[in-house]
């Protein structure tokens, strides 16, 4: 999904600087909201994700959360929360979870740099390649239990679909 050809080495002065510098070379809308956050829109199959950055210096850390395109409508909320166990059970990096204020679907995972200055563009293509794929393999399990009428189970089980023989 994502091209990491070797580009041009910038001098970074922040965490940040090198994930912007990839998302620039990568040609994908961002905007640097501030020296701790910076948002990218990456256009995905089911709908363009949003993914915030921020940089919590105490921890060392990189979060970055990636908000579907859809709301949660308040009678729904019971079961996504549902939903959502059954979905994190079955992820090895990473998590769904859904703001109470917003509603909105998220998946979200925490790079910690463990005395790195900065991350490196393989750990950035990991984290952005596993985000939009767990995005884009859990998005139709979201829309069935909330416009669908399914239950989590039906609903992960309809999305999660395994290939069959070899290609």
């Amino acid at each position: 999904m994502i091209d990491l050809q070797e580009h041009e080495d910038a001098p970074d002065q922040h965490p940040l600087d090198p994930i912007q510098r990839f998302i620039v070379y990568n040609g994908w809308n961002h905007e640097r909201v501030n020296d701790n956050e910076l948002t990218v829109e990456i256009e995905g199959r089911w709908c363009a994700y949003r993914i915030w950055f921020g940089w919590e210096g105490e921890l060392q850390s990189v979060m970055m959360s990636c908000a579907f395109d859809m709301r949660v409508p308040d009678q729904q909320l019971t079961a996504v929360h549902s939903l959502l166990a059954y979905v994190n059970e079955r992820l090895w990096v990473g998590h769904f979870d859904v703001f109470t204020e917003e509603a909105v679907p998220t998946y979200r995972h925490a790079l910690l740099l463990g005395g790195q200055d900065f991350p490196h563009d393989e750990q950035l293509a990991d984290l952005l390649d596993i985000t939009i794929s767990e995005c884009e393999r859990f998005y139709p399990a979201f829309q069935y239990v909330i416009w669908g009428g399914k239950t989590p189970e039906e609903a992960v089980k309809a999305a999660i679909i395994d290939p069959v023989g070899e290609a």
